[in-house]
């Protein structure tokens, strides 16, 4: 059974992504297909759009495998960095219509293959994260370029604390441009394979739902994470009495403190530069987080040993060093990330 699956239906490109028992993470092949599919399809006058799709009613994509990168400490996988930044920038630059349909789990990879396309359609079993900080990781795949530009300040608290949301405020907060029930996205891709305009569909189609956080939730991200420095959004955080803010405060506290300084700095890089900067920018990134050892220890403490207790090293926020995060962002002594001309 091929993990992802590619046909022609109509006028559309159908990518169904089809390693189900995995939660459809990603594999370097799986990336390797995808990008040759699409370029394919660019030369192709018969497809007229590309639409994303799963085969698991459980996730849209969980992310990458993991594990293999934990398999490979010593020598990281830097080639399936590589490849698939290539691919976010692919989609992200794509010049037919691209339209991912996001039910279940998004988070990782998974986002990098979905939300940078021109139509992100979230069904109601969206649950949207960017989690990386809590294995000792970051949130890349275009996050720097994503996260910054999401309604507020609700990037950076995405960034920082891992948080998952639901479909109203995927949409409120800008992460997808429409609602549609699950239910329906089998007609969305029906009615987009027949010849009708993608506008016409989703505008047929689309639902109009509310955002799970409060305007007080809100007035707490956008006041708190506002601030100039990791320390103080934690000190905005201590002062704001609200359950929501001390939730929050915990949940941040909890995870790898190296991660939440190299994912609040790379958030406001990230607001400043365009897409295939912030590419660049996160390649060079993973290239020092996974010769760090909290990612290790976060994947030992969340997939392997599953213990829950990651010992972090340095073990609290307030003891990271601002020369180590800086030379995470540092130019690369080897080969930078480089696009092809489209």
């Amino acid at each position: 059974m091929n993990d992802i699956l590619f046909e022609q239906r109509g006028v559309v490109g159908l990518v169904t992504l089809n390693r189900v028992k995995a939660l459809n993470a990603l594999s370097h092949d799986m990336i390797v297909q995808l990008t040759d599919q699409l370029d394919a399809w660019r030369e192709n006058d018969s497809i007229k759009a590309v639409i994303v799709t799963s085969a698991s009613e459980k996730a849209f994509c969980a992310g990458g495998d993991i594990r293999h990168m934990w398999e490979r400490k010593g020598n990281p996988p830097f080639e399936f960095f590589y490849a698939e930044y290539r691919l976010n920038q692919k989609i992200f630059r794509y010049p037919k219509p691209y339209l991912s349909l996001i039910d279940g789990i998004v988070m990782g990879g998974g986002v990098g293959i979905s939300l940078h396309g021109q139509y992100r359609v979230a069904g109601g079993g969206i649950r949207f994260a960017m989690p990386e900080v809590g294995i000792g990781f970051f949130p890349d795949v275009g996050g720097s370029y994503l996260l910054p530009r999401m309604k507020g300040k609700s990037g950076t608290y995405c960034a920082m604390s891992g948080a998952r949301l639901k479909q109203g405020a995927c949409l409120d907060l800008g992460l997808v441009t429409h609602a549609v029930t699950a239910s329906k996205h089998a007609s969305i891709i029906e009615r987009v394979a027949a010849g009708e305009a993608v506008d016409a569909v989703l505008a047929d189609l689309a639902e109009s739902v509310s955002s799970e956080l409060s305007d007080a939730e809100m007035t707490t991200i956008n006041t708190a994470f506002a601030a100039a420095n990791v320390s103080d959004i934690v000190a905005a955080l201590e002062d704001d009495p609200s359950e929501f803010a001390q939730t929050t405060l915990k949940v941040i506290r909890s995870k790898s403190p190296t991660s939440v300084h190299v994912a609040f700095e790379q958030v406001m890089r990230g607001a400043k530069l365009d897409f295939e900067d912030c590419m660049r920018l996160e390649y060079r990134i993973v290239h020092r987080i996974l010769q760090d050892e909290d990612f290790y220890e976060g994947v030992r403490a969340t997939i392997v040993d599953k213990d829950g207790a990651p010992k972090w090293n340095p073990a609290d926020l307030e003891s990271v060093n601002p020369s180590l995060i800086a030379a995470h962002f540092e130019p690369l002594d080897g080969p930078e990330l480089e696009f092809e001309t489209q």
